[in-house]
C-alpha cells in the first residue's frame, strides 16, 4: 500500500524538528507517533521497522507522524541521550494537538523502536506528569529503555513489548528484565534479529494485533 505523505516541522527545544506525516485515505480516526532507533548509528524516520509500524497504523485509519530526532536530517540540535529527545517529542505531541483539532479527542498510539523505545517510555511518563492526553496504546520494540533512562518510568499494564529472539543489539534478556520489572508480557518474534530482517511481515502481524483497540 502506498502512503500519502507530507513533510512538516515543529519547534523542539534545540530548534526545528522535521517530520513526515503518513495519511490514511479517509478521515483519520486517530493518530500515531512512531519513534526511530539511535541517531548516531543511522537511525532515521525512514527505518524499516518504523515505516512498518506507520503503514499498519495508516491501514487502521490512523495518521502516523514519524519525526527525525535532533541532529538527524533537517532536525536541529545534537544527540542528547534521550533527555532532549523526550522534551522534543513532548513538544511534537503538543504540535499535533494544536495543528489538528480532531486529534485532542482521538485515540493515539505511541510506539518506539530501540533508542526510540527509551524516548517513548519516558515520554509516556512526562505526558502523565503534565496531564496531557495519554496514548491508547504504548508499544516498545527492541526495548532499550533502561540504557537511556533518566527518570522514573511507569508504563501501563497493556503496554506491548516486542523483541526479536536473536536481537544482537539489545539482547532478549534485557527486554525480559524490563518486562519483569514492570510485570508485562513479551511478544518474542522467533529467529528475528534487532532490525527484524526477513521478519517484518511477522512484526506487522504483531502490530496489527496491538492496534485492535483502534479497530473500526
Amino acid at each position: 500500500m502506498s502512503l500519502r505523505t507530507e513533510q512538516g516541522v515543529c519547534q523542539g527545544l534545540a530548534g526545528r524538528i522535521e517530520y513526515t506525516l503518513d495519511h490514511p485515505h479517509e478521515a483519520p480516526r486517530g493518530w500515531a507517533l512512531v519513534l526511530h532507533p539511535h541517531p548516531l548509528y543511522g537511525g532515521t524516520r525512514d527505518n524499516k521497522v518504523v515505516t512498518t509500524v506507520a503503514r499498519a497504523c495508516v491501514q487502521q485509519g490512523l495518521m502516523a507522524i514519524r519525526p527525525n530526532f535532533r541532529g538527524v536530517g533537517g532536525s536541529e540540535g545534537a544527540f542528547d541521550a534521550a533527555v532532549g529527545e523526550t522534551a522534543d517529542m513532548l513538544a511534537c505531541v503538543q504540535h499535533v494537538l494544536d495543528s489538528f483539532p480532531w486529534a485532542s479527542g482521538s485515540p493515539w498510539l505511541l510506539a518506539g523502536f530501540s533508542f526510540g523505545s527509551a524516548v517513548a517510555g519516558q515520554l509516556y511518563a512526562e505526558l502523565a506528569d503534565q496531564g496531557l492526553p495519554l496514548p491508547a496504546r504504548l508499544m516498545l520494540i527492541g526495548c532499550a529503555v533502561e540504557r537511556f533512562r533518566y527518570r522514573e518510568v511507569v508504563v501501563p499494564a497493556d503496554t506491548v513489548l516486542v523483541h526479536g529472539e536473536h536481537d544482537e543489539v539489545v539482547p532478549l534478556a534485557e527486554g525480559a528484565d524490563f518486562a519483569r520489572a514492570h510485570q508485562l508480557p513479551v511478544v518474542m518474534v522467533p529467529d528475528a534479529g534487532h532490525f527484524f530482517h526477513g521478519r517484518l511481515l511477522v512484526l506487522r502481524q504483531v502490530v496489527d494485533s496491538a492496534l485492535a483497540c483502534f479497530a473500526r
